[in-house]
């Protein structure tokens, strides 16, 4: 799908039609996910860079960059949220303008990375960017299937004769976090050396849903039974499948954790379950503030790099 519009209105639509539509928006959304150009990459910024392919764990073939940092023995790997790719997204175009209107650019979170010394791995989730389609296509109840990619990084990353001795830290974003959210839970043999993470904006699915429905105008509880039946009839996930709530107690390492705090595409009261239930010792929340689009969050590092820095800087 080239555009999605998360804040669909009903605009005159019967409540059944507007309900029809939302449903259909948000499951079409998570069923296929959707593939953006990569507009930039690192040579943009001043870093050498090598491009990169490998299988996920289950041989679908992810395409991405490494970009080295002299003589480094650190490793920061990227995951990237819904909808983006390695790059960011293109939201300034306007076949992509469903988000916000605005791009999101990942390039500078790497420079600030490459700059303090960390070597990193950033590549295409499948179905996303110029990675293989896996999985018939279809995206894995926000991580499912993902998590599959995130630990094919990880086999990656340990195979390389210049970043397999590395200590590896994991930032992670929407899409990317809970699957490395799912990845913890269900291959936690891979994990066992990972020594932090930044997790921005992970969520679960009945969030969007919840906020789609008030944001139209609907009844939230007839829009999520609605949902539900309908990502079930085409993915074969229940609703409640599509949050990383019941797995994040599987994560322990030290995890940064930052969302928009007025997010318009959803309630933030999911950000403080899922931060609740993380078991890690060392973890914090930070509020993303002046703003409500979603999308801004995901820039937000690129405007404030020190403190991704800091985060990894205390444990990797």
């Amino acid at each position: 799908m080239a555009t999605s519009h998360l804040s669909t209105q009903p605009k005159g639509d019967s409540a059944p039609d507007a309900m029809a539509q939302l449903v259909e928006t948000y499951a079409q959304l998570f069923k296929n996910g959707q593939r953006s150009p990569i507009l930039r990459r690192p040579d943009e910024y001043g870093m050498k860079y090598e491009d990169i392919f490998f299988p996920s764990l289950d041989g679908t073939i992810l395409q991405g960059w490494f970009i080295p940092a002299p003589n480094s023995k650190k490793l920061i790997i990227a995951n990237h949220p819904m909808t983006c790719n390695r790059y960011g997204y293109p939201g300034h175009l306007e076949e992509f303008g469903g988000f916000g209107g605005f791009e999101v650019n990942f390039l500078p979170d790497y420079k600030a990375l490459h700059d303090a010394g960390y070597n990193v791995i950033c590549y295409d989730l499948r179905n996303h960017g110029i990675s293989d389609q896996g999985s018939g296509g279809m995206c894995g109840a926000l991580g499912y299937y993902e998590a599959r990619d995130v630990v094919g990084s990880l086999i990656y990353a340990r195979s390389r004769s210049d970043t397999k001795d590395n200590t590896i830290g994991l930032l992670s974003r929407c899409m990317g976090g809970n699957a490395t959210i799912h990845a913890m839970s269900h291959f936690p043999e891979h994990f066992n050396d990972i020594k932090a993470m930044v997790l921005l904006q992970a969520v679960s699915g009945h969030a969007f849903v919840e906020k789609g429905a008030i944001n139209a105008g609907l009844d939230v509880d007839e829009t999520v039974k609605a949902f539900d039946m309908r990502i079930h009839d085409i993915t074969g996930f229940y609703l409640k499948e599509l949050s990383p709530i019941p797995l994040v107690k599987n994560v322990t390492v030290p995890t940064l954790f930052a969302q928009v705090r007025k997010d318009a595409l959803i309630d933030t009261k999911d950000t403080q379950e899922i931060f609740d239930a993380l078991s890690s010792k060392e973890k914090q929340l930070t509020w993303i503030e002046d703003s409500t689009r979603r999308f801004d969050g995901y820039n937000y590092f690129a405007k404030k790099p020190a403190e991704l820095v800091e985060w990894f800087g205390k444990y990797v």
